[in-house]
């Protein structure tokens, strides 16, 4: 009978040592109880949850939250929402709250989230999170975030980190980004119209890893206007791996 409970024993450890990160979507909804006809106030939230190994689940679930709680909170302490439960039901409060005091100038606010593991491999895992927010006003915001981790620690890989020179790898981008958007290279990269700060070319704030290759994505207002939307550029891996310090 000991020999039986050893040998389970082991057999718990060897399955608990060999049980691999993997990611399960979870859906989180909340509507208003105010009655409407249409365009009824309503939150969705679908992001993938990361299981199985304990800490790099908890660090990259973490800043998923993080993130999503940044594009949907509007309560001015936003340590208050700590879960997914939380975050749906302030923002429908946020609007009941705002309904009560100006109730003929507020609409149907709406909000959408959807991640997805867009990439994963032995030394990158990229999480894209796909969002809309209506709160008001002419339109919603709609934009993308990318969010980059370390398969084994789950800590985040800031975009400073992905390339081996930083600066070469911006040279690059920019000649290419001049090309497909027919900016003269001896010209102001705001010439034809572009928005980018101090008039200088930088790299996005949101660069995807893809199955086919890389993509860096400029949401709305960050490169230009709303009306000219985002702007984006892809390069294929075996035109950029060597810049890379990660695939």
């Amino acid at each position: 009978m000991k020999h039986y409970t050893f040998l389970v024993f082991l057999f718990l450890i060897f399955t608990s040592c060999n049980k691999e990160l993997s990611f399960e979507n979870e859906t989180f909804e909340k509507e208003s109880n105010i009655p409407c006809k249409s365009d009824c106030p309503k939150i969705t939230i679908e992001v993938p949850i990361a299981k199985n190994i304990a800490i790099v689940a908890d660090s990259i679930n973490k800043k998923v939250f993080t993130v999503v709680r940044e594009i949907v909170y509007f309560d001015e302490d936003p340590l208050k929402a700590t879960d997914y439960k939380t975050l749906t039901a302030a923002f429908i409060t946020s609007y009941e709250e705002m309904h009560k005091k100006f109730p003929d100038d507020t609409f149907g606010w709406e909000g959408k989230i959807k991640g997805n593991v867009e990439y994963e491999s032995d030394q990158i895992i990229n999480i894209k999170i796909d969002h809309y927010t209506f709160t008001g006003g002419a339109h919603g915001y709609q934009g993308f975030r990318s969010l980059l981790f370390n398969p084994k620690t789950g800590k985040t890989i800031f975009n400073n980190q992905l390339f081996k020179n930083e600066k070469e790898f911006k040279a690059f981008a920019e000649k290419e980004f001049r090309a497909k958007y027919h900016i003269p290279a001896k010209s102001n990269i705001n010439a034809t119209g572009l928005m980018f700060e101090n008039d200088k070319f930088q790299l996005p704030q949101n660069i995807f890893y893809t199955p086919e290759g890389l993509l860096l994505y400029y949401n709305s207002y960050e490169a230009a206007s709303y009306a000219d939307g985002p702007k984006e550029i892809f390069f294929p891996y075996e035109k950029v791996s060597k810049f890379l310090n990660f695939k």
